[in-house]
């Protein structure tokens, strides 16, 4: 993990609302940038998906419960940052549970582009680019001595911009099976051209997006944020400076 980045008020205040998000991404200045390789480089408007995303998606009573609780606490969380991509069905489905979390705790969520008018693809952002490559470069995601540009990114902090948890990419009960179940959609079926392996893919990808396991997914992101900052309020006290939860 990278190491803690000072965010301050000012550079904070540059991302967007989540109804600003929604209207920015339908807009020509986002639709020239370059898409993700799964949807094709050129981008296509998805608000409208996200949208319906975002009214199907819903904290469970204990979850809206639990966050009012924490951003009641002294250094509990007030401040939600993320950096973001709405080609990625990870951003698409983390954002909207995110949003909810955000509403109901009364915190402030700000989200920033990860890219420029290109595709994101090395292992740091670059500032000649991405106007947010500050951002990016601080929650790099690691693995096996390489970093990579993961996205979604979920910071929380406290009032005082002390950060308090980051979450990156997906819930761990989905990242545990990613892979695997991926890779054994994707894979060439018996009788099957490698161009229509991937039509059914992309097929069935879609049908699994509006199934109950992206919803499960975007629960699992929400426990784990919300746990992660429980223990850290009980466990290390807080913020740094700020009194323990009671």
């Amino acid at each position: 993990m990278t190491a803690k980045y000072p965010l301050t008020p000012e550079r904070f205040a540059q991302g967007r609302t989540f109804a600003e998000y929604l209207d920015h991404i339908g807009t020509p200045e986002n639709l020239a940038r370059e898409s993700g390789w799964w949807l094709g480089r050129e981008r296509r408007d998805l608000s409208g998906i996200i949208r319906s995303w975002y009214a199907r998606l819903r904290l469970s009573d204990a979850q809206a419960a639990a966050v009012r609780w924490l951003a009641a606490q002294p250094g509990g969380p007030a401040k939600i940052l993320a950096i973001s991509e709405e080609w990625s069905s990870d951003c698409r489905r983390d954002l909207c549970i995110v949003s909810r979390l955000a509403e109901a705790g009364g915190l402030e969520l700000r989200i920033f582009d990860r890219d420029g008018r290109t595709l994101g693809t090395g292992p740091r952002g670059d500032p000649a680019e991405s106007p947010n490559a500050d951002l990016v470069n601080a929650f790099l995601s690691e693995r096996d001595g390489e970093t990579f540009q993961s996205i979604p990114v979920i910071v929380v902090y406290s009032a005082r911009f002390v950060e308090l948890h980051r979450h990156v990419e997906r819930p761990a009960l989905y990242a545990k099976h990613r892979d695997n179940v991926v890779a054994a959609m994707q894979a060439a079926r018996p009788g099957e051209s490698r161009e229509r392996a991937w039509e059914r893919f992309m097929d069935e990808w879609r049908a699994l997006q509006q199934g109950p396991f992206f919803t499960l997914w975007a629960s699992a992101t929400a426990d784990e944020i919300l746990s992660a900052l429980y223990e850290r309020l009980i466990v290390t006290g807080g913020a740094a400076g700020e009194a323990p939860a009671r």
